[in-house]
């Protein structure tokens, strides 16, 4: 078995490679004067289990470096190749739900297919049937091993806590919190009438005097985040804090939840997060245990679902 990364988030792939207990392995990647990409493994994997971490967040090279990895690796014979992608982007994209547009979820899957993958590993998919675009095994691991029992420290109940679903999109997710963690479950109805831009329209569920968990997938603009903690405030609670696996963290989402009524921001490590963006009310929980597990079992023949239990 050898782990290597792209550009991507080296800080997890090596956390990652640290809990498997081998080191990253040597890959050359260097753009041309053009900026066209190289890629290159400056170590012998023919017969080896190659598995190449890369999340496909911004920018659209990230992409490319993966695809280049697996097809390079393919062609240096070995024997069987995995993507372990922490933030699968273009996820959000994941049906026709307007005239001319791309199932742009669909057609980066196609891409990485293409490419001969093995095998797929994300976390947390915007849209859990994503994984059906794809013939290829697709495994999607959940944030929620590690994050649970960052919750539990809390010592919440029903009587006093709240998980608040921020659009109908996470309310699956939330709920499943929610019965875990022993907490009352209520939901915002949003509106979006234009990308990257959220209205709350209503709110199902009684926050009056309790903290109140949001929990998304991730945080882009967040501004659905940000409304939705500005509701629950309006609406009685005594203190918000905001969970999500992927830290997206575009445009003027950290101004927003600087200034949002948010004691506390808990995102995951599977985007790198860059000095400029770090600020007191973020605390960043490592998935890199996660994502080791699943290589270790995947190499040896093991079950990924049991991990979930």
């Amino acid at each position: 078995m050898k782990i290597f990364s792209g550009n991507s988030n080296l800080s997890l792939a090596n956390k990652i490679a640290k809990h498997v207990g081998i080191s990253l392995g040597d890959v050359e990647l260097k753009q041309f004067s053009d900026g066209e990409l190289h890629v290159a493994f400056n170590e012998n994997i023919r017969g080896e289990d190659v598995f190449l971490i890369q999340s496909t967040n911004s920018p659209s090279e990230n992409l490319m470096e993966l695809l280049l990895m697996l097809d390079a690796a393919k062609r240096a014979s070995a024997k069987t190749v995995t993507a372990i992608i922490p933030y699968y982007g273009y996820s959000r994209q994941d049906r026709k739900d307007q005239p001319r547009v791309p199932i742009s979820a669909r057609m980066i899957l196609d891409l990485i297919v293409a490419v001969g993958v093995d095998r797929m590993v994300t976390m947390d998919l915007h849209s859990p049937q994503i994984q059906g675009f794809t013939n290829v095994p697709f495994d999607n691991l959940y944030s929620r091993i590690v994050l649970f029992s960052h919750l539990q420290s809390y010592n919440l109940n029903s009587s006093n806590g709240v998980v608040l679903a921020p659009d109908v999109g996470s309310a699956q997710m939330s709920q499943s919190y929610a019965k875990k963690l022993g907490l009352s479950f209520a939901l915002i109805d949003k509106r979006r009438p234009k990308h990257n831009v959220a209205e709350v329209v209503s709110l199902i569920g009684d926050l009056d005097n309790k903290t109140v968990f949001i929990i998304d997938d991730m945080i882009d603009t967040a501004g659905t985040i940000c409304n939705a903690a500005r509701t629950a405030v309006n609406n009685g609670a005594i203190s918000v804090i905001a969970i999500a696996t992927h830290p997206v963290l575009s445009g003027p989402a950290i101004e927003r939840l600087k200034e949002a009524p948010i004691e506390k921001i808990i995102i995951s490590d599977t985007i790198q997060i860059t000095d400029k963006q770090l600020f007191d009310k973020l605390e960043i929980i490592s998935v890199a245990e996660v994502f080791a597990e699943s290589i270790l079992r995947i190499n040896q023949g093991g079950s990924i679902s049991s991990l979930f239990k």
